[in-house]
């Protein structure tokens, strides 16, 4: 599976920004896709994930309300829309694909696409 991220930027407290995750290779059937991200300094951490069959959704406490992640099977696209950013929120954020045994953890993605830079100034 290679996938591609892309979206970011810089945008102001409050703003809202959409990132897309383009999926190729393989099927993705059964497998959970996920957004994380990672600050300098700190390690990557679970954003949120997505079942790609169902649709189920999972996120973390941080974005819970702000963040909704959807996909398309018809364009094996996955997006992130991210609403009410905070500085908090400025990050390089990864998609990621795999079925992992727990959903929050990166060691169970074994795809991931090459990250995007988000910026919120305050």
């Amino acid at each position: 599976v290679q996938l591609q991220a892309s979206g970011g930027g810089l945008v102001q407290t409050g703003d809202s920004l959409r990132l897309s995750c383009a999926a190729s290779g393989r099927t993705l059937t059964n497998y959970k896709m996920a957004w994380f991200r990672q600050s300098p300094g700190k390690a990557r951490e679970f954003v949120g994930a997505i079942t790609w069959n169902l649709g189920t959704t999972y996120y973390a406490d941080s974005v819970k309300g702000r963040f909704t992640i959807s996909r398309y099977k018809s364009e094996n696209m996955v997006y992130l829309q991210m609403d009410s950013l905070k500085p908090e929120d400025t990050a390089v954020y990864y998609c990621a694909a795999g079925v992992p045994v727990t959903t929050t953890s990166s060691a169970g993605y074994r795809y991931w696409g090459q990250g995007t830079q988000v910026t919120v100034s305050s």
